[in-house]
């Protein structure tokens, strides 16, 4: 066996090893090569197999007849341009005339197949212009963040989606959100990514916790408020809203709308501010919302209505004045009163975890995607963690957030609880916390998502 032998051989090894244990260093070493000229070489069979050709112009059949010439082939969009990422391929192709990018969407399974790729997705970049992302490997099995994120003002990101992009939580495009999930389906942990990527910034973080503060109280030194019942979270909220006109006041009296103001000065919400005048704006993240909706007595029901109206009034109207609402809760559904659909509607972003029904995964996605609904619920339990993340626009994506301890979230509370900031509206509600917590080394973070 000569030398080269040998090492093909344990070369192939390496390559198999790495494939089973590692897929991710196996795409970065010998994937990528490998799919890159399996794209190129089978391009114009795959798409003439899929129908994603369109007939030669007249004008060239003339011509090939004219001259004896063989008849052209159907041409398939053109490739502008092939670029390899950390997990799979773009692919950014110029559609033909009378080609669609419903037409690429369509065949995204049969390309998945033709190309031996783990999935397919696609976008309309312009009018015309189609991206194809194709993933190596699954990436949603071992969750790895890139190193570095495009990360600004409320922007964070929290997860992963299927193509292998990065999903964000960006507060400015998405004011509010619902995210729900069943038990152990692991909203806990995307709602701890949330902090840990929301602590580092100019931001003050609100919480509502009525499980007793079991899940947001661990993290209360990086918290301006918390709430561990409906009975202060009634009043928490009414707070907050007071807080509301106050900050529109503001506004109001620096807007000062004159023929030298430039357009660009003209102040409607809190970024338009100055820098020195601007509020902090305020996240609020609402741990379980059926709880603050439920009631048994008629006391229970008063505080209920102040509970819900409030934090409509905050979804209405929070937006311009720097209120950001996070909804969670197990189950969301019309039986939990009158003004939870009203609540809904201004909650734009949507993330279902696995669920128990599928009258919460309609509540999530029925009047959005009504294509994720069927996602939502097909979740498998032992996939803890995955989700479907959904806004108005009507698309929707596969996601799975990286596991996050609480001693991680904890960790990282602590070392940037001097960024908390006091809101004299929330003083009575700041959470008391002794002397600061010495950072405890976080065990190995397991690679499956809780």
């Amino acid at each position: 066996m000569t030398a080269f032998t040998v090492a093909l051989v344990l070369v192939v090894a390496a390559a198999g090893l790495l494939r089973w244990r590692r897929p991710a260093w196996y795409w970065l070493a010998f994937g990528v090569t490998l799919a890159a000229l399996r794209v190129l070489v089978r391009y114009r069979s795959v798409m003439d197999a899929c129908g994603l050709t369109v007939p030669p112009e007249r004008w060239r059949l003339a011509l090939a007849r004219a001259t004896h010439r063989p008849i052209p082939e159907p041409r398939p969009p053109r490739i502008r341009r092939l670029r390899p990422t950390r997990t799979g391929l773009v692919l950014r192709l110029k559609l033909r005339p009378g080609q669609d990018v419903f037409d690429i969407a369509a065949a995204s399974d049969r390309l998945r197949h033709s190309f031996s790729m783990f999935g397919v997705t696609s976008r309309e970049v312009r009018s015309g212009v189609v991206e194809v992302r194709m993933t190596g490997y699954d990436v949603l099995k071992r969750v790895q963040m890139p190193a570095e994120t495009e990360t600004r003002a409320m922007r964070v990101p929290v997860a992963l989606r299927e193509d292998g992009s990065v999903h964000y939580r960006d507060y400015r495009a998405i004011p509010h959100a619902l995210t729900l999930g069943a038990t152990e389906s692991g909203k806990s942990v995307y709602q701890r990514n949330l902090v840990a990527g929301l602590a580092p910034l100019d931001v003050a973080l609100v919480g509502i916790d009525c499980k007793q503060g079991v899940e947001l109280f661990p993290l209360a030194r990086r918290f301006s408020a918390l709430a561990d019942s409906p009975d202060t979270a009634a009043e928490l909220l009414a707070a907050l809203v007071v807080r509301m006109a106050d900050v529109y006041r503001l506004i109001r009296t620096q807007q000062s709308i004159t023929v030298d103001v430039p357009d660009a000065e003209i102040a409607a919400d809190i970024w338009d501010l100055p820098d020195e005048l601007r509020p902090t704006p305020v996240v609020v993240l609402v741990d379980e919302v059926a709880e603050l909706a439920l009631y048994a007595t008629k006391e229970e029901e008063r505080r209920r209505d102040r509970i819900i109206t409030a934090l409509v009034r905050l979804a209405q109207l929070g937006r311009a004045a720097g209120i950001y609402l996070e909804i969670c809760g197990q189950r969301f559904g019309s039986e939990l009163g009158k003004g939870i659909t009203m609540l809904r509607a201004q909650l734009t972003g949507r993330t279902a975890h696995r669920l128990n029904d599928e009258t919460s995964a309609n509540m999530a996605f029925g009047d959005i995607a009504p294509d994720a609904v069927l996602a939502a619920i097909q979740i498998p339990a032992d996939l803890r963690g995955l989700a479907i993340a959904g806004d108005a626009s009507g698309g929707w994506h596969r996601i799975r957030a990286p596991h996050t301890s609480l001693r991680q979230a904890v960790n990282l509370c602590n070392r940037y609880a001097d960024r908390t900031p006091d809101l004299p509206e929330l003083a009575p509600f700041r959470p008391t916390t002794g002397t600061a917590t010495e950072l405890v080394p976080s065990a190995k973070a397991s690679p499956a998502t809780a």
